[in-house]
This record gives structure tokens, C-alpha cells and sequence, in this order.
């Protein structure tokens, strides 16, 4: 039940379209091609059972997981709901 001049409907379309945007963005990071035998960073090898499940892997687990926990979200919400206007 959309409020105002809004249609029925209007949020839930937002939500929607957040979520899909959300997915484009993971898909386009994913990594593609040949994968490496070695870590880009540290060196180390990566497991094959890693390669054959993430084809185009440039990092080991750790590393992953360390630039994984130090990237966050961009924090913008171009939808402007009512929840990031009151931060």
C-alpha cells in the first residue's frame, strides 16, 4: 500500500530494483578467464578445487576474505528512501 502520490505497488518496485542493481554490480566484480595457480598478492596457491569453482580466481582465501571485510558498500542510496534521509 503506496502512500500519496505514490502507485500501489511503488515500494515494493524499489525494493526490486535495488536488489537487481545490487546483483548487476556482483556479477560485473566477479572475475573471469584463466585462474591463477598463485595468489596475486601473497603468492600462496590456490587450492584447484577453488579455481575449478571460481574460474578467473586471482586471490587465495584469505587474501579474498581480507579485501572482502575491507571493502565495504558505497553508503549512497540513489532511491533516497525515507530511511537514509533521516541518517
Amino acid at each position: 500500500m503506496a502512500g500519496g502520490w505514490a502507485r500501489d505497488g511503488a515500494v515494493q518496485d524499489q525494493i526490486d530494483d535495488t536488489v537487481s542493481d545490487a546483483v548487476s554490480e556482483a556479477r560485473a566484480r566477479m572475475p573471469t578467464g584463466e585462474s591463477l595457480e598463485y595468489c596475486a598478492l601473497c603468492g600462496e596457491d590456490i587450492p584447484e578445487k577453488r579455481r575449478q569453482a571460481l574460474p578467473g580466481v586471482r586471490l587465495c582465501i584469505d587474501c579474498q576474505s581480507e579485501r572482502d571485510r575491507t571493502q565495504g558498500g558505497s553508503g549512497i542510496n540513489r532511491r533516497a528512501s525515507k530511511d537514509s534521509l533521516l541518517r
